[in-house]
């Protein structure tokens, strides 16, 4: 039975410190397999600077193609708009019953966690592993792994506008995922 440890995320795009996070996480929770889950709608953030879910999720290839032990996952992609966590891991649980699924989530999600659609449901049917940005804990709930890690403040928010802005971002993201970026003209 493999360990996988389920991030999701929009990816947009995609950049070093996802990838340190979920290293780091892997590690930490020892999980086997650390799953990237892009969302093409999340139904909490606005669309307006959401790249192709297509874009984003050769982004996330390209990012993790020289790792094994992360994959890039396009479920969401099939499954009703907006994307809820609950839909996606029913689905994942019935593909693939020998794995053992764990939701990862940032620190900042645990007070809202309860706005979640099912999120009884999501507590009851699967481990949920928080990793925590901060040097301060907010609110925590006794049934999450909390892992604290390194503070490393990269947002693809601040990526995005640095590209509009024709700052630098290399070292913010992949080789890869920059030349795709440029080739592709997005965020510009």
């Amino acid at each position: 039975m493999a360990a996988i440890g389920l991030f999701f995320g929009s990816f947009n795009p995609v950049h070093i410190g996802h990838l340190l996070l979920a290293t780091y996480i892997k590690e930490a929770a020892k999980f086997d397999e650390i799953w990237f889950i892009v969302s093409p709608q999340n139904p909490f953030k606005a669309t307006t600077e959401l790249a192709n879910e297509n874009d984003r999720y050769k982004m996330v290839q390209l990012a993790i193609k020289n790792t094994n032990y992360f994959k890039a996952s396009d479920i969401e992609f099939n499954l009703p708009k907006p994307s809820y966590t609950h839909h996606t891991i029913k689905q994942l649980k019935q593909q693939f019953p020998t794995h053992q699924f764990s939701l990862i989530i940032g620190s900042d999600n645990i007070n809202k966690f309860d706005e979640w659609k099912e999120a009884d449901w999501i507590k009851k049917n699967i481990e949920i592993v928080v990793y925590n940005r901060t040097t301060t804990q907010s609110n925590p709930i006794s049934d999450f792994k909390v892992y604290t890690l390194p503070l490393l403040d990269i947002s693809s928010t601040e990526i995005r506008q640095r590209i509009r802005n024709k700052q630098a971002i290399q070292y913010f993201i992949t080789e890869d995922v920059e030349h795709f970026i440029k080739f592709h003209k997005l965020y510009v």
